[in-house]
């Protein structure tokens, strides 16, 4: 009898959650390897621990993650993953389980936020159903650029990869022209084509789960940026202006936390490389319809050329 008992314990924990919103059907459910809740499983004895996010950054790719990630680290009520984890999008990691994907989160007091951010989440399709099995309550932030300019920084940061490997690289007019035409088969092109990847996602949480971040608009003017994601996410007012100071040598704001300044990598704010005004054009122009259905979509419009 204690053998049936146990076994249908152990049936009823690896159970998966009932979706709350119809979904298609894309891909393999989470692996039966643990319970998919927030209860932590791994302590420490200062009483930190390890739980499963409560927030994730979803992307996109060249839309700030990094600094909003560091920006919300400001805050004392959030714990964040310094690494990209990429469990959801990643096969070899996504079969793993949860116990490895709990391994990854950083060590965080109980009342803490525990966040990780991945931005190829935002373009994969298989990553929205995985995550909803999880937690169908969590809160998502999604930064954004305006499409035109995340395509070039996306092109950008290719370029210099391939410099620093002594590797050859196509010159920008080569991949995003074709024949005369906006080159359709460019894979930076199709991660900007926001309102394709943010039905999938509409498809699995209401538009009251996802805080779109207006990635301009942090470069710019950080603060108020960063008061709106407090908002979202219901916590205290604790980040300040006084935590950004903008620094003229690298060209963006800087932070500012007790005493300590922190900037961000190197890597971020490289100047783009030149693009002809003719192809720039074609670039606006290609963007304008999709970007019109993506302010449908969300219920609001960004300031994108």
């Amino acid at each position: 009898m204690a053998a049936l008992l146990l076994g249908l314990l152990l049936f009823a924990m690896q159970s998966p959650p009932i979706p709350s919103r119809p979904m298609a059907d894309e891909g393999p459910p989470l692996p039966p390897t643990s319970s998919p809740t927030n209860n932590p499983t791994t302590s420490h004895p200062n009483g930190t621990l390890q739980q499963f996010p409560q927030i994730i950054i979803i992307g996109v790719r060249k839309g700030g993650t990094r600094a909003l990630i560091e920006m919300l680290s400001l805050h004392s009520a959030v714990a964040a993953a310094q690494n990209e984890v990429h469990f959801f999008d990643w096969e070899s990691h996504f079969e793993k389980g949860l116990p490895w994907y709990l391994s990854q989160m950083p060590y965080a007091f109980p009342d803490q936020l525990t966040v990780e951010k991945t931005p190829a989440y935002f373009t994969s399709s298989k990553v929205p159903k995985r995550i909803h099995q999880m937690n169908p309550d969590i809160k998502l932030l999604l930064i954004l650029r305006d499409p035109t300019e995340r395509v070039l920084s996306d092109y950008t940061q290719v370029f210099y990869n391939r410099l620093q490997k002594h590797k050859r690289y196509q010159p920008i007019e080569s991949v995003l022209v074709k024949d005369g035409e906006i080159n359709l088969g460019y894979k930076a092109l199709n991660r900007s084509l926001y309102y394709v990847h943010m039905q999938n996602w509409l498809k699995y949480f209401p538009l009251k789960n996802i805080h779109v971040v207006d990635g301009d608009e942090l470069i710019r003017d950080p603060f108020p940026e960063m008061k709106k994601v407090e908002r979202f996410l219901k916590l205290e007012s604790q980040i300040n202006a006084s935590n950004f100071y903008f620094n003229k040598t690298k060209g963006f704001y800087c932070l500012r936390d007790h005493g300590r300044e922190r900037c961000l990598h190197d890597s971020k704010g490289r100047a783009h490389p030149h693009v002809a005004p003719a192809i720039l054009q074609k670039l606006y122009q290609f963007f304008h319809e999709p970007n019109k259905k993506f302010f449908e979509l969300v219920g609001r419009t960004f300031n994108w050329k």
